[in-house]
């Protein structure tokens, strides 16, 4: 019975894929009116800057969206090492009692945390999900504390959490925006865009198929992931990813009434971004790494040296209007550390700061005394013939 469902699946998911476009990059600066979905956001996942934003703080259930936070937690007890890919999980009765997509787990069956994870992130399987907050913290109960507690560490204001997975429950809610920002924080966690990008795969010795529910990775140029919900609250929603020549992007829909709108809109918020934005690595000016006069040191001077600026988000076809500026004192004075900020580097555009950054000691330089005066003065007698 399980391997029939799972053959059903693949030949609805195809069936499903006929009907969604290929979308175009050639799209105008967007508007309100230009999405079907009631709220939505557009954000810079190296900056967090909003690009783009309708009802972006309206309050509405996520559907499935709910698993970004919960594999944020598992990916951080990973890292911890409280949890390991290969460590094996054993389902509980709890765990295979969920309903919606699943991956079918029965009670006591036992499954890798790797394919825990690909059956959450890429079937949405809602059993899957508690199975996963059971093994990092006990209960889903508790697991779910810890998602509320994450996402205030976040900022995320609009948000509730009932649940791990998403199903409807009264006050599981969030925003477009919050969504935003923990999809941004899941996605530092790089190997989960390994998990994201996956379009088909199996469990089960393939017995079990898994076909990815973010039809995007079929049809949008430089898709990375992320997640899909719906529900009958929630309506059709996705958390979508995309990276372009260094400018990575997170396109946020909820609440649009069919599968094919939201991906619609999802890929009218990227390729609006992409038109419209670009990511801009400046140079570093030479005049950054000097010597600068030091008064009462032993050395009467000391090298700057500027760490390594970051890329800036800039409109297209504005990085010929950025500047640098230095500023350096003359002198200055011992004693000197290394790391002392002694000047900053600025970059302006159009008039205005876009980004500021530390000149620093490159090395110590330490106050004149009269022993170190000495004992460099007797050392030098010892090394010298009379």
């Amino acid at each position: 019975m399980k391997f029939l469902r799972s053959i059903s699946l693949i030949l609805l998911f195809s069936v499903l894929m006929m009907s969604v476009p290929l979308f175009d990059t050639d799209v105008c600066a967007l508007s309100g009116n230009d999405l079907k979905a009631p709220s939505a956001v557009l954000m810079d996942s190296s900056t967090g800057q909003v690009l783009f934003e309708k009802d972006a703080h309206s309050v509405r259930p996520c559907a499935s969206i709910t698993k970004v936070m919960t594999l944020i937690l598992v990916m951080e007890a990973i890292d911890s090492g409280r949890l390991k890919y290969d460590d094996v999980i054993t389902a509980s009765a709890h765990a295979s009692s969920m309903g919606g997509s699943d991956i079918w787990l029965e009670p006591g069956e036992t499954m890798t945390v790797d394919d825990m994870i690909k059956a959450t992130i890429v079937a949405s399987a809602n059993d899957a999900a508690v199975a996963l907050a059971e093994a990092v913290s006990g209960t889903e109960e508790e697991f779910v504390r810890q998602m509320n507690e994450k996402a205030k560490k976040l900022g995320m204001k609009e948000t509730v959490f009932k649940n791990c997975n998403g199903l409807d429950e009264d006050g599981h809610v969030t925003s477009a925006y919050d969504v935003a920002l923990m999809s941004r924080e899941l996605i530092k966690h790089k190997k989960i865009l390994d998990y994201s990008g996956i379009w088909m795969d199996e469990l089960r010795g393939g017995k079990t198929q898994l076909v990815n529910t973010n039809k995007l990775l079929k049809t949008y140029k430089g898709i990375t992931g992320l997640k899909t919900g719906t529900t009958s609250q929630a309506g059709s929603c996705i958390t979508a990813t995309a990276q372009r020549e260094g400018l990575h992007l997170i396109a946020v829909v909820l609440g649009c009434s069919t599968g094919k709108e939201r991906f619609s809109d999802a890929s009218k918020l990227l390729d609006s971004g992409f038109a419209d934005y670009m990511m801009f690595v400046p140079k570093i000016p030479d005049e950054t790494s000097v010597s600068i006069p030091v008064k009462n040191g032993m050395t009467d001077s000391v090298d700057t040296v500027t760490g390594k600026v970051s890329s800036m988000l800039l409109k297209n076809g504005s990085d010929s209007s950025v500047k640098s500026k230095v500023y350096l004192p003359a002198e200055t004075e011992a004693p000197v550390r290394k790391g002392d900020v002694l000047g900053k580097l600025i970059y302006e555009s159009g008039g205005k700061q876009i980004a500021e950054y530390p000149i620093t000691a490159a090395e110590d330089v330490k106050e004149i005394n009269f022993g170190d005066v000495a004992g460099m003065f007797f050392s030098s007698l010892a090394g010298s013939s009379i």
